[in-house]
């Protein structure tokens, strides 16, 4: 079905004349907003309003300009409609007429468009502010996080200011939605068949710690978040997070959401710190919701201390290359390279890689586990789609009957 044409527009429809706010005015409440760190409420912006209009204004033109002023900052401009679609994963601009959406099949034009360059760039510096987040010439680029929007989704934002991007304000949005999946539901989905369905509830009730890895946007999040839900009801999982995307249905689910710095550069609370937190929480079972970096330090030292059946999430291209990308992404925790194979190998059993194709849209493309090969760690294929289950099988059917058999005992 077609999307309409807009054109964004800061007029409210509800006065007479359509009249737009003062641009003036609307710069100044902007500039003080974003050098205090206000939170973006009724009375935060009636207030700048009123100190920086210079003169007397009426209740009703208070009024009317703090309404025009929540959709001058708070708004998506014509983008809103489509992050309110439920098919619509990303939202992107790369230019005035260059709008494009992905509603999980690639992306595709929206018939959306912006009147000039100025209009996006004054969008970008919004959506930062809404953000909490300062973007400027002198800090021309952004990555924060979306207040919730009517639809209870939050929002990925990055944005890049020109002449940093050469042609011009580039916008993305990713759409964080608070819709959860369980084992049952991928599975219907074509996400993976019975067999392997069976599998996972097997690898999570037998805590086996595991990775589930692959690009962004191939339903790592999801595949975690319905594993979680397999966890029985009498444990405790506390769960590190950059945002709050993780919603297992699960009794015992605690969540920790890092924090960036305010637009004054404090207040900035890291996932590091966070996965020392929730070792303090008596926690049965530790999630990573997504390791990007020094966090991978602290993940490997709390499943080598008796948390066992941990979960993360990693960008990778494929199983083989997560000790790699683990490498890499521990040496910003000091990390020595032994060390963190060491680590590894002793802390990961299984990995679950996701992968998101035209064809077969979202789905599971591999199951390996890892083994130690003197300094190294690899991870050997264990099960792939349509060629089955490897010649390395037994290694995961091995562990998965060792700890039942444990268990009986």
């Amino acid at each position: 079905m077609p999307l309409s044409t807009e054109r964004y527009s800061t007029a409210d429809p509800s006065t007479p004349d359509g009249a737009r706010v003062d641009e003036e005015l609307a710069n100044r409440v902007r500039a003080r907003l974003v050098s205090e760190g206000a939170r973006l409420t009724s009375r935060d912006i009636a207030l700048a309003v009123r100190e920086e209009a210079g003169t007397p204004l009426g209740d009703g033109e208070v009024l009317r300009t703090i309404r025009l002023l929540h959709r001058e900052f708070l708004g998506a401009g014509p983008l809103e409609s489509l992050l309110n679609r439920s098919d619509v994963t990303d939202v992107l601009v790369s230019g005035p007429n260059e709008v494009w959406l992905d509603r999980g099949h690639g992306l595709e034009r929206a018939e959306v468009s912006f009147a000039d360059e100025e209009e996006v760039r004054r969008l970008a510096q919004r959506l930062a502010l809404a953000a909490g987040r300062r973007l400027d010439d002198a800090q021309p680029w952004v990555d924060g996080w979306l207040p919730e929007n009517a639809t209870g989704n939050t929002v990925r934002l990055h944005a890049v200011l020109a002449p940093v991007a050469a042609d011009g304000t580039c916008v993305s949005l990713r759409v964080l939605r608070q819709t959860s999946h369980d084992l049952a539901s991928l599975r219907r989905l074509s996400a993976f068949d019975s067999e392997i369905c069976a599998l996972l509830r097997s690898i999570v009730t037998s805590r086996l710690a595991f990775l589930v890895t692959g690009s962004t946007g191939s339903g790592k999040t999801t595949l975690l978040g319905a594993l979680l839900g397999e966890v029985p009801s009498t444990e405790r999982i506390v769960c590190v997070e950059e945002a709050r995307e993780l919603r297992p249905a699960h009794p015992h689910f605690v969540r920790l959401v890092a924090r960036p710095p305010n637009v004054e550069g404090t207040g900035q609370v890291r996932m590091s710190e966070l996965v020392r937190q929730a070792l303090r929480m008596r926690p049965d079972r530790i999630v990573v919701g997504e390791a990007r970096g020094a966090e991978v330090r602290e993940l490997l030292d709390c499943l080598n201390t008796g948390h066992e059946g941990g979960a993360g999430t990693v960008h990778a291209n494929s199983p083989a290359e997560v000790p790699a990308r683990m490498e890499a992404l521990a040496a910003h925790g000091g990390v020595e390279r032994d060390a963190l194979h060491s680590q590894l190998s002793a802390a990961i059993r299984v990995v679950l890689h996701m992968r998101r194709t035209a064809r077969h849209g979202r789905h599971l493309a591999g199951i390996g586990v890892l083994r130690r090969f003197g300094s190294e760690t690899t991870v050997t294929p264990v099960w792939e789609p349509g060629a089955g289950w490897g010649r390395e099988s037994h290694r995961l059917l091995d562990m998965l009957a060792e700890r039942s058999d444990a268990e009986e005992c």
